[in-house]
């Protein structure tokens, strides 16, 4: 099978990234406010974004993919995630939680049967790694997987934490991880609806309202043997695999929420009039939105190297560790600003700054936390860290 991706020009680029740009704004950021209000998962957009081709783009067109590169779904990610935040987790995570999986360790069956759907946007998969006692050490998986000879099936027991589209009405496939009887950790495809997963009711989230979330329980739920997911004992490590592409993802995610603070922040402050003249003339507002637009830049650098190295074929995993780590980082700093220049009005959640504000904090906590990425970067200098 041929799973190359096609490079773009710089051109190319650019013109993708006006494409997304226009639908972001034509299509999500005048119900993203109410979306979020109403913690509503708009599955008409997430269909839309499917039939413009964002969940296909790295994915090759034998399987209804545009066969892109990976950084155009970056470009897609950051412009979504200027206007929605939810909705660029829901790409984000649909792409390379939901899809990526399959289509890197998948059966030629199991291909068959999740792909199509999944790539055109029909349906959403999920990602099942966490979980509640387990956190950041995501080893320390608790769900056991126990065989059947005679049934020649497989039933999990126990439970997921922060699970990102399994809830959904659209959500066709699950991926989770799971201990056997050897010890080993292996990977599962565990299909929506199956008897003995039980989606836990959606979470009452700090941010991300528009985004699904739920926690999973599987109680004796049982799938055919051939609903393995890769070689047996190395669903972790093939997992793990996926969380670097990801971290790139949610670094540029990030990098469009700074971008849309520098954005707001700089139109506010040349408009809004205080103390004779306007607020961005004074140096404590000027020199805080000169050190902001600095961090976007060097946010757009570092995500876009990583990208461009992922799409070459090149070692990538210190420097997503990085991309991720700083803007994130950046994004959250990014968003504490902008409510302080919007003042009194930052604070009311009539304006997309306070919905950032919320937005921001899970940046640095989903996909492996800042304390993670340190812990990456910190072992790639070569320090005995544990």
């Amino acid at each position: 099978m041929n799973t190359s991706r096609i490079p773009m020009t710089s051109d190319e680029h650019d013109e993708f990234r006006l494409v997304v740009r226009d639908f972001a704004q034509k299509k999500i950021a005048p119900f993203a406010a109410q979306w979020d209000q109403d913690c509503a998962f708009p599955i008409k957009v997430v269909h839309k974004m499917g039939e413009i081709g964002l969940f296909g783009l790295i994915f090759p067109e034998e399987w209804g993919g545009g066969g892109g590169d990976f950084t155009s779904l970056c470009i897609a990610i950051e412009e979504l995630g200027r206007v929605d935040q939810s909705i660029g987790i829901t790409l984000s995570a649909g792409v390379g939680l939901g899809i990526n999986p399959i289509f890197t360790f998948g059966s030629e069956d199991q291909k068959q049967q999740f792909l199509p759907d999944l790539v055109s946007g029909r349906a959403l998969g999920a990602f099942a790694l966490t979980e509640p006692d387990g956190g950041s050490d995501a080893g320390a998986t608790a769900t056991r997987a126990t065989y059947s000879a005679s049934s020649r099936t497989w039933k999990l027991n126990g439970s997921k934490s922060f699970i990102t589209n399994s809830g959904t009405e659209i959500t066709s496939v699950i991926a989770a991880t799971a201990r056997t009887e050897d010890g080993n950790i292996s990977a599962f495809l565990v299909p929506a609806g199956t008897p003995g997963l039980v989606v836990e009711p959606g979470y009452r989230k700090l941010g991300w309202h528009a985004s699904d979330t739920h926690g999973l329980t599987f109680v004796d739920c049982e799938i055919p043997e051939e609903n393995l997911l890769g070689e047996p004992g190395k669903g972790f490590h093939n997992f793990l695999t996926m969380l670097d592409g990801g971290r790139i993802a949610i670094s540029a995610l990030a990098l469009g929420l700074a971008q849309a603070c520098l954005d707001l922040s700089l139109d506010y402050a040349k408009t809004r009039n205080a103390f004779g003249g306007p607020i961005g003339r004074f140096q404590s507002i000027a020199f805080a939105l000169a050190d902001l637009a600095v961090s976007v830049e060097n946010s757009r650098n570092l995500t876009y190297k990583a990208a461009r190295l992922k799409d070459e074929n090149k070692p990538y995993k210190n420097l997503a560790a990085m991309a991720k780590l700083y803007s994130t980082e950046s994004a959250v700093d990014a968003t504490r600003l902008a409510t302080q220049v919007f003042g009194g009005s930052g604070f009311i959640e009539d304006l997309p700054v306070a919905r950032f504000y919320r937005d921001a904090k899970i940046l640095e906590i989903g996909e492996g936390t800042s304390e993670i990425q340190r812990l990456v970067i910190a072992r790639n200098l070569g320090l005995p860290v544990g």
